[in-house]
């Protein structure tokens, strides 16, 4: 949310620029995203006041005004504006002067007749995107005045991030009244007079649910004037935080939200059908909201309700049918405290997101409602006029007792690692709360109604160290022997799987656990999926069953970047829903588009292919010393393009999946060519083979070729396990360094060459040897395999 320097002024000296200002908020825990000016530099405008106005001869519509900004001088300027008029007090930027897009005024003829300068719009001042008229000054702005000066315009805006545990800081009270505590130790109360009554007038109330509307607070207002106008002062605050002017009942109660944190809605009382009531949706109840858009609610939606139905959803947004008009005289104003529960969720399930649903889901101070209701009376009284009635709160139950929080001395120095002077302590307690009680081993704090994070002891320990400054703390060596933690052997960490890929050309990509339903039922139909009860939006609204279709996106919209090579990989979990419930699976995957190097002269552009995606997997699984337990079997799944997919298996477990995207798929994710993906579960994976050590031989190799004629659908794994198993324990290394397929071998049919490295650790092989182990396997190949040897 934004505040600014001068609002937050009104409640606590600040003592410091706008910089250190900012530093300060961000070590109290209340993080400043920006620091910006409350208007961008401009010099030479001055207060004028039009004292005639007459038709321009050859435009009719130019005006020829003669405006005076030192109640003596006349100056003539011709103004466009249709709001300029004789009597009004306006900005004027007189010759010389120079406003915000390095513009600087100059004499100038406009249809024949001389302008001495030109009277501003809000626009053209920086000061909002209002430019359908000039700027109407208030009257009482003495003429010659410095606008920069009458507008208080040297200020400052900033934005701050309150943390989700910190809704009381979500007001300009709320970060004064935290900035008071840390920087004067002190604990700052807001105080506003009551405004009497001056009728009996109310709206009867029903508060037909308890639990999630403790409190609700009206007052009936009678006899505002229809058609006023927001004055400058009101609708420049709030220009400065983000809000656009509506109209003046409707400013009041988004001044009164941001500066108490308080939700207000106001109703025309004209509009409202008898009683108002507080209660459960009924299913299929509809109701259109000020967003002009129509609703249908489900039974855990709480709404505000009069004779003839809903006319607003409560602590989210109110209904169009009752909302506040040029016409209304009558205002109904609400004031009411729901808990976060009441609308958890419901607003982001029907796409809405407003500051009273931002509010009331963080926490809302419960003793507020009649507070803002006095303030927003009062407001209202001064811009509109009218006649309040009394302040009406209706209470569902006793008021919930307040929590009391024990701190103990010897806590607070051991969790700080710190000593803390009791009086020190004691005054920082006393800085978040009006109520703390000396014990015997501490203190007692009674937390205040706005402070929901304060409920345990380490919560005040917190509190202290933040106030205090962490930066205080100071370091210490510490108490306990520190242990060592031991690094297992028994599997590949994942630190050094992502290493691995990494050294292999891959960039870690991180994408959202939640995915486009849309997405993923397009790679995978028949797969079910946990749907989100309430999503961020409708694009996210399921949990994966995979990481591919975050992997999807990222390398489309890298393609659309102009990046021709793309290699990335999530190491992450996926969400996958079976008969025992909701699974979650960690998992490795990856996505390769584009050529096999980068360019470059040593070598012609290659484009990526399955083995060299395989190569890269193979490489992992050598980490772990099972390499050659791994098989890739060729297997179809629906989004990998048949004949080039593949199910990786160890024994008889499935690990995970390689291959090339559908080329149907990858037309419609627009990713040319197709990429390649892979994604294997972490967990059966990479379990690591016992390391053991083996002598070096000295005695020398000996190699021996052969090429094999086989079936087409024989693997490499079961060629090199039937080698394997043959050569016994003299095979060291098996190299495939040739696949021919063409003239000379049978459709159907393919020539694989092997190398054999052969080497016994006792002692030297001899041909005799070696041609034993060679007829050994080529037997087995045949017999095995209907292998055939190639001369």
């Amino acid at each position: 949310m934004k505040i600014t320097t001068r609002w937050l002024e009104e409640f606590t000296p600040l003592g410091a620029s706008p910089a250190e200002l900012g530093a300060r908020l961000t070590v109290a825990g209340l993080e400043v995203e920006s620091i910006a000016p409350a208007a961008p530099p401009f010099s030479g405008v001055v207060v004028g006041e039009v004292l005639g106005c007459g038709r321009h001869p050859d435009a009719e519509r130019l005006a020829v005004c003669q405006v005076t900004t030192d109640g003596a001088d006349r100056l003539q300027i011709i103004c466009g504006a249709p709001n300029v008029r004789a009597g009004l007090k306006v900005a004027v930027a007189k010759i010389g002067a120079r406003l915000p897009g390095d513009l600087t005024i100059k004499r100038a003829q406009l249809r024949g007749l001389e302008s001495q300068g030109m009277l501003c719009s809000a626009r053209e001042l920086g000061l909002g995107e209002e430019h359908d008229g000039i700027l109407e000054l208030p009257e009482e702005f003495a003429v010659g005045r410095d606008v920069r000066e009458a507008l208080d315009l040297e200020d400052t805006i900033i934005e701050v991030n309150a943390t989700p545990n910190r809704g009381d800081c979500m007001s300009v009270f709320g970060i004064a009244r935290d900035y008071t505590a840390a920087q004067q130790r002190r604990y700052l109360c807001y105080e506003t007079a009551a405004v009497a009554p001056r009728h009996d007038g109310t709206v009867p109330v029903v508060l037909a649910v308890s639990g999630p509307c403790p409190v609700f607070a009206g007052r009936l207002i009678r006899g505002i004037r229809a058609g006023a106008g927001t004055p400058l002062w009101l609708r420049e605050r709030l220009r400065r935080i983000g809000v656009n002017s509506i109209s003046p009942v409707v400013d009041v109660t988004n001044y009164v939200m941001a500066e108490l944190g308080q939700p207000l809605h106001a109703y025309d009382r004209a509009r409202l059908s008898g009683s108002i009531t507080v209660r459960w949706a009924a299913a299929g109840e509809h109701v259109t909201l000020l967003d002009d858009k129509e609703y249908a609610l489900e039974a855990d939606c709480l709404v505000i309700a009069d004779d003839a139905g809903a006319v607003g959803l409560a602590g989210i947004m109110g209904g169009r049918h009752t909302a506040i008009c040029d016409q209304t005289t009558d205002v109904f104003l609400e004031a009411a405290h729901f808990t976060p529960d009441a609308g958890a969720g419901r607003a982001r399930r029907m796409g809405l997101f407003t500051d009273a649903e931002q509010r009331f889901e963080r926490g809302v101070d419960s003793s507020l409602p009649a507070r803002a209701i006095e303030r927003a009376t009062a407001l209202l009284l001064e811009i509109v006029g009218g006649e309040p009635g009394p302040v009406d709160v209706q209470r569902a139950g006793e008021p919930a007792s307040p929590r009391r929080v024990r701190l103990r001395r010897e806590r607070l120095a051991r969790v700080l690692g710190a000593e803390i002077p009791d009086t020190e302590a004691r005054e920082w307690l006393g800085a978040i709360s009006r109520c703390v009680d000396d014990t015997p081993s501490g203190w007692q704090v009674e937390a205040p109604s706005h402070r929901f994070d304060i409920s345990i002891e380490v919560d005040l320990i917190e509190e202290i160290a933040r106030l205090r400054g962490f930066d205080r703390i100071a370091e210490r060596h510490a108490i306990t022997p520190q242990v060592a933690g031991c690094a297992g052997e028994s599997r590949i960490s994942n630190e050094r799987l992502l290493t691995a890929l990494i050294d292999r050309g891959y960039r870690e990509a991180i994408t959202y656990s939640f995915v486009d339903p849309v997405v993923q039922r397009t790679l995978f139909p028949q797969t079910p999926s946990l749907a989100l009860a309430n999503p961020i939006s409708a694009e996210l609204s399921e949990m994966r069953v995979s990481l591919w279709p975050g992997l999807l996106q990222a390398c489309r919209e890298n393609r659309r970047r102009q990046q021709s090579r793309v290699r990335l990989f999530e190491l992450g979990r996926k969400f996958c829903v079976g008969e025992a419930g909701l699974e979650e699976v960690d998992s490795l995957a990856g996505i390769v588009c584009g050529s096999t190097w980068p360019e470059q002269w040593g070598s012609r552009a290659q484009a990526i292919d399955f083995f060299d995606v395989k190569a890269d997997l193979a490489g992992l699984f050598a980490l772990t010393g099972n390499e050659t337990l791994i098989r890739f079997e060729a297997a179809d799944m629906f989004c990998l393009r048949p004949g080039r997919s593949a199910r990786l298996m160890l024994e008889d477990r499935a690990l995970g999946w390689l291959g090339e995207l559908h080329p149907r798929l990858a037309k419609q994710f627009d990713i040319s060519p197709a990429p390649l993906l892979f994604e294997i579960e972490v967990e059966l994976s990479f379990a690591s083979k016992r390391l053991l050590f083996n002598k070096i031989s000295k005695f020398p190799s000996v190699r021996r070729d052969l090429a094999v004629v086989i079936d087409e659908h024989v693997t490499l794994a079961q060629l090199r396990e039937n080698v394997s198993v043959s050569a016994a324990n003299v095979l060291s290394e098996l190299i495939v360094f040739d696949v021919y397929r063409g003239p000379g071998i049978d459709s159907g049919r393919k020539s694989i060459a092997l190398g054999l490295i052969l080497q016994d650790s006792s002692r030297t092989l001899t041909d005799v040897d070696a041609d034993a182990v060679m007829t050994s396997v080529v037997a087995r190949l045949r017999d095995d395999l209907s292998a055939t040897i190639r001369d």
